[in-house]
């Protein structure tokens, strides 16, 4: 009988964790994100996420926690755009998680700078920030090719130039409030040093 109980108990235990444990989430499903980017995403970022207009971000390659982060806080009003904001709004957990699988899974193309006057003062920035003023490398935290850091930071290498120089400012200005460091960083640039490193950027791989 002590066996028994003792076998009881074990399985009541062993119950009780399990139905403690969080859900597994499911598996993002890449078919049903590459429908999401056709039909809603297709009209800014192009179908598959690639080079469309520079005013809107390359998708492609882009870390999948990151555009989950970022989708997520412009449905909850963090980032602020009218656009995006409308666009996230309907869209569900598992949409999100499925089509930024679905963008993260593509291969970004290489992207090139268009500034040959500034690619050496970009360059010093990127690589080695401005002392004088504690602007830090950004290779510190997006990485010698602009990889980044999923979550945190985003892939920029070979983005367009003209899109992080858009967000520099944003970050600067004040109207993008949702990374604090991006926000110390760009407060101490100028509007040549976020030209030249942008433009250096859009030529990184």
């Amino acid at each position: 009988m002590k066996t028994v109980a003792i076998l009881l108990s074990s399985l009541l235990l062993a119950a009780t964790a399990s139905a403690n444990e969080p859900p597994a989430t499911a598996k993002p499903d890449l078919a049903k994100g590459g429908a999401i980017s056709s039909q809603v995403c297709a009209a800014c970022h192009v179908a598959d996420g690639s080079r469309g207009a520079p005013a809107n971000p390359i998708l492609q390659g882009q870390h999948a926690d990151y555009l989950v982060k970022q989708l997520t806080e412009f449905k909850s009003g963090k980032r602020q755009n009218a656009v995006m904001t409308a666009m996230a709004a309907p869209l569900s957990e598992e949409d999100i998680r499925n089509v930024a699988a679905f963008y993260a899974a593509k291969t970004a193309k290489p992207g090139f700078a268009k500034n040959k006057d500034t690619v050496e003062l970009g360059q010093k920035i990127y690589r080695g920030g401005v002392a004088e003023r504690n602007i830090p490398a950004c290779a510190a935290c997006h990485g010698p090719t602009g990889s980044g850091i999923p979550v945190q930071y985003p892939r920029i290498g070979s983005q367009h130039g003209e899109y992080i120089e858009a967000q520099m400012n944003a970050f600067r200005s004040g109207t993008r409030t949702n990374s604090p460091q991006m926000t110390a960083v760009a407060a101490r640039m100028n509007d040549k040093e976020i030209k030249a490193v942008s433009d250096y950027i859009a030529g990184l791989r």
